[in-house]
This record gives C-alpha cells, sequence and structure tokens, in this order.
C-alpha cells in the first residue's frame, strides 16, 4: 500500500485576524487551532512548518508534537523546506494542510485517499455559488466571471511526493514565488491536476468574524456529559467544618488531610468524573504534604479549569450535602456565592440542599458528614 504522510503548513503571521498571536496558535473552545488540525491527521505521519521564532508558540500549542521545521518568508518557501525535511524518509504520497482549516472531516480525508490510487495531484474544491466579477483599482466592474467553471479550493490537497518536491525545486530555481498553494506549483510544472468533492463545513478561518461563527458553531456542537462525586469525612476534635468554602463554626471538626470540605470534594469529583480525569485523589493525593491543610477551593478551580482546556462548559450541578448536623440553611447563601465564583455559574443554576440519614449509618449516629454532588459538562464530541 502506498505510504502517505502529511505536511501541515503553520509558518504564517496571521495579521488579518487581529489575533495577538499567529492565528494558528489561538484557541479554539480551549484548544490551539494548530492542534485541532493536527488531530485529523492522528493515524499518519505528520510535520509541521512554523515561522521562525515560533518554536516556543508551537510547544504550547501542540505539546507533544513531532520536531517542527522552520518554514520560509513565503507560503511556497515553508512547502519546499517542508518536504525537503521529510525527503530524508519520503513517502508515497503527501497531504498538504493549511492549519487555518481546523475542521477536517473524515469523509474528506477518504476522498484524498481515494484520490491518491490515481492521480499525481489533487485537490478538494466546491462550486462557486456567488456571482463573482473582477473589479478594477478604482473600483469599476471590469467583468463577470464564468462561474460554472469556477471552483473555491481547499486543503488538504494530496500529492505524489516525488512530483511535489521536484516542482517546487524547479519553482525555486526559477525564480517563480508567491504561488498560493500547491496545486499551481505541480501546473507550473506541467502536471495535471485533479480535484475531488471538498466539504462545506472546512473553512478556512482568516479573519475575526471567522473566529467568533467558528466559536458560536462548537458552541452548537457540544455533547452534554454528567459526572458524579462523593466524599464523606469523619468527625473528630475542632470547632469548625469547611462547607462549601464556608467556614462554619461546630462542636466537632474533621478527619481530613486537607480542609475536609465535603462539599468541594465531591463537588470536584463530578467534574474530573465528567471528563473521566481520574479522581481527587489522583492529582491531589493525602501522601503529597503540599496539600496538607489545602484550601479545597484550589481543587474545584483545577476541575473547571481542565474542563476549559478540554473546550468543554459547565452548565449545571447539584449537590447534597448528608449529615445531622450541623445545619445547612443558616450558610446557605454563603455558601452558593463561593460555588457560583469557584463554577463561573449563576447561583440558578446550582443546586444545593441537605438531608439526614434518619439517624442510620454512620451519618445517623453523627460519626461524620459525606456529600453528592453532579455536574453537568458540553464537551466536544
Amino acid at each position: 500500500m502506498s505510504r502517505i504522510a502529511v505536511l501541515i503548513v503553520a509558518a504564517g503571521k496571521g495579521e488579518r485576524s487581529g489575533r495577538v498571536k499567529p492565528k494558528q496558535f489561538e484557541a479554539l473552545q480551549g484548544k490551539s487551532m494548530l492542534a485541532r488540525s493536527a488531530a485529523a491527521f492522528d493515524a499518519l505521519p505528520t510535520r509541521v512548518v512554523i515561522g521562525p521564532g515560533q518554536d516556543d508558540l508551537y510547544a504550547a500549542a501542540l505539546p507533544g508534537g513531532a520536531a517542527p521545521i522552520t518554514g520560509g518568508a513565503r507560503r511556497q518557501d515553508s512547502v519546499r523546506l517542508g518536504l525537503e525535511a521529510m525527503s530524508r524518509d519520503a513517502p508515497d504520497f503527501v497531504l498538504i494542510h493549511d492549519a487555518a482549516r481546523p475542521f477536517v472531516s473524515a469523509t474528506l480525508l477518504d476522498r484524498a485517499f481515494d484520490m491518491a490510487d490515481h492521480s499525481l495531484a489533487a485537490i478538494p474544491a466546491l462550486a462557486v455559488t456567488d456571482t463573482l466579477k473582477w473589479v478594477d483599482e478604482v473600483g469599476q466592474v471590469g467583468g463577470t466571471a464564468e462561474r460554472p467553471r469556477l471552483r473555491a479550493v481547499q486543503t488538504p490537497q494530496v500529492f505524489s511526493f516525488a512530483a511535489l518536491i521536484d516542482a517546487h525545486r524547479r519553482a525555486a530555481n526559477a525564480g517563480q514565488h508567491g504561488l498560493t498553494d500547491d496545486a499551481a506549483v505541480m501546473e507550473l510544472s506541467g502536471h495535471p491536476v485533479h480535484f475531488f468533492e471538498g466539504d462545506p463545513n472546512n473553512i478556512k478561518l482568516t479573519l475575526e468574524d471567522d473566529f467568533r461563527m467558528s466559536e458560536a458553531r462548537m458552541q452548537t456542537a457540544l455533547i452534554p456529559v454528567t459526572g458524579l462525586g462523593y466524599d464523606v469525612h469523619a468527625f473528630t476534635i475542632g470547632d469548625h467544618v469547611w462547607l462549601g468554602g464556608v467556614r462554619v463554626a461546630h462542636d466537632r471538626g474533621v478527619r481530613a488531610h486537607s480542609d475536609g470540605d465535603v462539599i468541594l470534594h465531591a463537588l470536584t469529583d463530578a467534574l474530573l468524573g465528567a471528563l473521566a480525569d481520574g479522581d481527587i485523589g489522583q492529582h491531589f493525593p493525602p501522601s503529597d504534604e503540599q496539600w496538607r491543610g489545602a484550601s479545597s477551593d484550589r481543587f474545584v478551580t483545577f476541575a473547571v479549569n481542565r474542563i476549559r482546556q478540554r473546550g468543554g462548559r459547565l452548565v449545571h450541578v447539584d449537590i447534597t450535602l448528608v449529615c445531622e448536623t450541623p445545619r445547612l440553611g443558616p450558610h446557605r447563601t454563603a455558601i452558593l456565592a463561593v460555588l457560583s465564583r469557584l463554577c463561573g455559574l449563576p447561583t440558578h443554576k446550582i443546586g444545593l440542599k441537605a438531608t439526614t440519614s434518619e439517624k442510620m449509618g454512620f451519618t445517623g449516629r453523627g460519626e461524620g458528614l459525606a456529600a453528592q454532588a453532579i455536574a453537568t459538562v458540553l464537551l466536544p464530541d
């Protein structure tokens, strides 16, 4: 079978986006656009071309990725340099993809693979539905294009590696610069370029409006998941307990490595459970002295940030405290305020209630207290 590798072009400055960082390193729902683009090619050997001085941005955007290749002043130069770096172990075919297209579908990839079986050069393209006109330098219309023969071109484009690197070398030696895609490089060398059906969702993010629309689109594509958390602590000698980040006076304390806040501990486990990301003991082990007496709001903040890093959104939590004493009622408003701040949720999206165990079990005997929590999170599929 043919060997296929991927070269992602991420060397641009992205100045038209209006973003602080080059657009390919900016986050979409908590995950960099480059990482989202690269994820489409997880099953294939993949290299990335970046701009000079972008190594730190690359490491932050794609941790664990293969060593990047430093590109040139133009896209054409960057692709050529990337191909040269890959030539030591050249594949049969190469997919060239722009990092600014983070929504590559498996269906589009299958079409590209099919074209590699019988073409040296093939590109995804869509029929143009708008009327296109030429405009001169003073803004006057100079003519109308023949729309039926026009196509809007996308990436990934698939090429014979040997043919493409040869075409790039020829173009560079001939002083032909500024070609905007690799199909144009192949055309210059006389190779026929075929097209296959593109994907309307495979959009290129260039301007700030593109980012806003993509964020909105991704929000509607999030999948609801739930996590369940449970925590229990035994009473011991003391004069207070922590409940939901609030210090509550009591005739007993709790036995715990940290501050023993059952509400925040249960909530943390619910948040981590929604992510299928272990539990509080895995991330904050009691064997680690740095967590002795630690305030449990740190654990909740950690878990909420993990959700955001995954491109998710916490939308609701529901918590039940189980104990005979202390009573929750007098402290409910204060606890809700803390939970709202930690979770980034309005109080009407936080369920907080208490119950006894009707004098049964360890809580009924007044030996300790417990809490259960359920978190509802929206996550990318």
